[in-house]
């Protein structure tokens, strides 16, 4: 095995080994702000390491899709992560045009779980599939225009050749950059489920979106459903933090910290956010995710117009 592959697995590995500790910062920011303790960083590990020992209890009125959803969202985010670049190395897995594998991976994760609500026979639960599928379409439109844009940007329509090939080369690559970047913290948000798109933490009947989703399971099939959605959140996050990177500027050891560091700071931020705002109405959703799918357009055009079409 080369020392590249090597580089990117043993990044990969710390991946998802680690990826329970962004909820528990994000917790512990929002405890912070609130004046309170909170929660353990690693809260989540002990959540899940109970979870495992308890028994899945799945309701007689199941078809049996929600038996192999927890699986299937597992598998899809492992391999969508699996994508990505690691510690600002591109993936060996990699390939032209992995883009669209990537996003398939993640939509066939959203497709099981909403099928698996749907198999519940809840109408409680086919409320929060019917919410999801909406606001997940409007992130996928969004999540599509930052990705168009990052191939014109960087002239590549392979993930490694988008987040690690990209880089500032003037101050005008700053402000279509800045526009990407927000629409993808934006598309965060909304597909890991946080303020201001959902409340993970609301237990009202009108308000919940996923959480709604996930109410029949219990025992290891809950713990896998946890460590995906923290999983998803590890990616969009480290996704977030390649694009803003530059290749090639620092040694190995120095790319890896600071892609780690990047991570963590998403997560910051992200507590920061569900801190000083509430979670919108469903009606003001939409918009905002229009507008997150409106700037990365934005900035295709600023590229075309402004700096000289793409590189």
């Amino acid at each position: 095995m080369s020392e590249y592959t090597l580089r990117y697995f043993s990044c990969f590995a710390a991946a998802l080994l680690f990826a329970p500790l962004l909820p528990g910062i994000i917790n512990k920011v929002k405890a912070f702000f609130a004046g309170r303790h909170g929660p353990r960083l690693t809260q989540l590990y002990s959540d899940l390491g109970k979870l495992m020992k308890k028994e899945c209890v799945i309701s007689q009125t199941s078809g049996g899709i929600i038996r192999f959803a927890p699986p299937v969202l597992l598998m899809t985010t492992v391999m969508a992560a699996a994508m990505l670049p690691a510690g600002m190395t591109a993936s060996p897995l990699g390939f032209t045009g992995d883009v669209l594998l990537f996003c398939y991976l993640l939509g066939m994760g959203r497709v099981m779980s909403i099928l698996a609500a749907l198999d519940t026979g809840s109408s409680f639960q086919g409320m929060g599939a019917s919410r999801e599928a909406l606001f997940s379409a409007l992130a996928e439109a969004a999540l599509f225009a930052v990705l168009a844009f990052l191939a014109i940007f960087s002239d590549s329509l392979s993930l490694g050749g988008m987040l690690c090939g990209t880089g500032l080369d003037s101050w005008l690559d700053f402000t279509p950059m800045a526009l990407a970047v927000l629409a993808m913290f934006l598309i965060l948000l909304a597909e890991n489920c946080r303020v201001p798109f959902d409340d993970p933490e609301t237990h009202l009947e009108l308000t919940m979106i996923h959480e709604a989703m996930i109410l029949d399971y219990a025992g290891a099939d809950l713990a896998v459903i946890l460590y995906s959605s923290s999983l998803k959140l590890w990616i969009f996050a480290g996704f977030i933090t390649s694009m803003l990177l530059p290749p090639d500027l620092f040694p190995v050891w120095a790319e890896i910290a600071l892609s780690f560091a990047g991570i963590i700071l998403c997560a910051v931020i992200t507590g920061i956010v569900e801190s000083a705002m509430a979670r919108y109405r469903f009606l003001k959703v939409p918009p905002l995710l229009i507008a997150a799918a409106v700037m990365p357009l934005l900035a295709i055009l600023f590229v075309f117009f402004f700096d000289g079409g793409v590189k």
